[in-house]
């Protein structure tokens, strides 16, 4: 066998066709659903200080067989043409995975984003836009990129005004990127999405009795022990939300400047606050520091969450794995030769396909509320918070008793928006799981979690071609 790491890309490709073989589809079907469609590779000039730099950048579109597509873009030095293509691919099976009626893309912009300014940051996001804009590759009804590591809110307001600028006057043009400031037509919920949705996949997948014993851990996510690889949005909130409402205990995190153990748990807010104060998670209170910052992927624990990049948990290191979960918060954390010694030592691997789809699912709310111009729970809010304090006052009328001030406010409140779109997204995540589940326990042959999931996927996609026409 050999020593060389399978390529993130090439671990894709191996998961697609390992479930693609359990299916009846035909093989030029298959072929269309695992190529990418569109790969646009640029350079651009932009002026950094006083001098230019040439910037590479990279925007695929994977598949078409739901337009528009949708996939966030990535700021690292590390962003290559395969990375991208990868990503790109898990979209469109991750959007067709949890129902939401997007084709898959990702971009890419190869920039370490520590080392530029707020202001060359700009320069460069809105030069990007405008090469997408000038190729078609974005529009609300195109391709709506979002953030992605290295990105966030900022990176897309900077986007959505640069191409409304060069596209005056259209209508929808808030909707041609999602991931925005609420101010600027955002989402309330999204910053947190994908780590809710974490914590959403992880509890139901967790409430199943047979599934638990499957596993060889206790039923229920409460008493939980966590390790976090990765502080960014999706680690932190992974674990603030696990914590608060699943009463998980995190007793470990790693980050670039290397990896903290605290048996107790540790509180993530105050970690937070203390790593912005000092620029570092070494020396927090009460915590001990590994010698080896890699080590994170060894420290026992229920759940393990990589929370950063791709191939973290790799054919070299897989072995020191003790956890009975490894939560794919990341996009491909876990590389095809890791997962092949992972199932052997019977560690279950949620698959990123499903786990990590909370920002997109969210990002489609956005999407809709764009397109509809109409703020989440405006028009109903007031009614329904009417309706049932009417509802209360006849109890209250017909019984002879008084409901608590406090009681009152819980069962009269109308819903808000974050409270629809947390709602929504825990009904996407049951839902989606309840598939995985059944693909998992009916197709025979199929022996882990990925596979049931790449396999729903590509039925989806796979009907999608068939209602089109296009094989017939």
């Amino acid at each position: 066998m050999s020593n060389k790491q399978a390529s993130f890309y090439q671990s894709v490709g191996r998961s697609f066709d390992k479930a693609a073989a359990l299916t009846k589809h035909p093989k030029g079907l298959l072929d269309q659903i695992k190529v990418c469609n569109s790969v646009y590779q640029m350079n651009f000039p932009v002026k950094i200080g006083n001098s230019y730099q040439v910037i590479e950048a990279y925007r695929v579109q994977h598949s078409h067989h739901r337009q528009p597509t949708k996939g966030g873009i990535r700021f690292s030095h590390l962003v290559n043409q395969e990375e991208v293509m990868a990503l790109a691919s898990l979209m469109t099976y991750k959007c067709a995975l949890v129902d939401v009626p997007f084709g898959g893309a990702k971009g890419g912009v190869k920039v370490s984003p520590r080392k530029y300014t707020p202001e060359q940051l700009e320069r460069i996001t809105r030069r990007y836009t405008v090469e997408l804009i000038r190729k078609g590759f974005i529009g609300p009804g195109l391709d709506v990129p979002a953030p992605d590591y290295g990105t966030g809110a900022r990176e897309m307001a900077w986007i959505v005004d640069t191409y409304q600028q060069m596209k005056n006057g259209e209508l929808d043009s808030i909707a041609c990127v999602t991931g925005k400031p609420v101010a600027q037509n955002g989402i309330r919920g999204r910053t947190e999405a994908t780590g809710r949705g974490v914590f959403y996949g992880l509890r139901e997948m967790l409430s199943y009795d047979d599934d638990c014993k499957r596993m060889g851990v206790e039923p229920g996510i409460e008493g939980k022990t966590m390790v976090i690889q990765g502080l960014g949005n999706v680690g932190y909130y992974t674990g603030t939300i696990s914590i608060k409402e699943g009463a998980v205990k995190v007793i470990g995190v790693s980050e670039i400047e290397g990896t903290i153990v605290k048996e107790d748990g540790i509180d993530l807010v105050k970690l937070f606050k203390f790593r912005k104060d000092t620029g570092s998670i070494l020396g927090f209170p009460g915590s001990k520091t590994l010698k080896v910052r890699e080590d994170w992927v060894g420290i026992e624990c229920d759940i393990l969450v990589p929370a950063a990049l791709e191939s973290q948990i790799h054919k070299g290191n897989a072995k020191q794995v003790k956890a009975r979960i490894i939560a794919e918060a990341a996009n491909g954390p876990v590389t095809a030769d890791a997962e092949a010694i992972l199932l052997k030592k019977g560690v279950t691997i949620i698959p990123d396909m499903y786990l990590n789809a909370g920002g997109v699912t969210v990002s489609y709310f956005e999407w809709l509320k764009n397109l509809s111009h109409v703020r989440y729970g405006r028009i109903q809010k007031r009614f329904d918070q009417n309706a049932f304090s009417n509802i209360v006052g006849l109890v209250e009328k017909f019984t002879g008793k008084t409901v608590g001030a406090k009681e009152r406010d819980f069962l009269t409140r109308g819903a808000d928006e974050v409270d629809l779109v947390r709602s929504g997204l825990e009904e996407t995540m049951i839902t989606a799981y309840a598939q995985i589940r059944e693909t998992f326990r009916r197709k025979k042959k199929v022996e882990d979690l990925r596979t049931a999931a790449f396999i729903t996927a590509i039925d989806k996609v796979a009907s999608d071609y068939m209602t089109l026409g296009v094989f017939p």
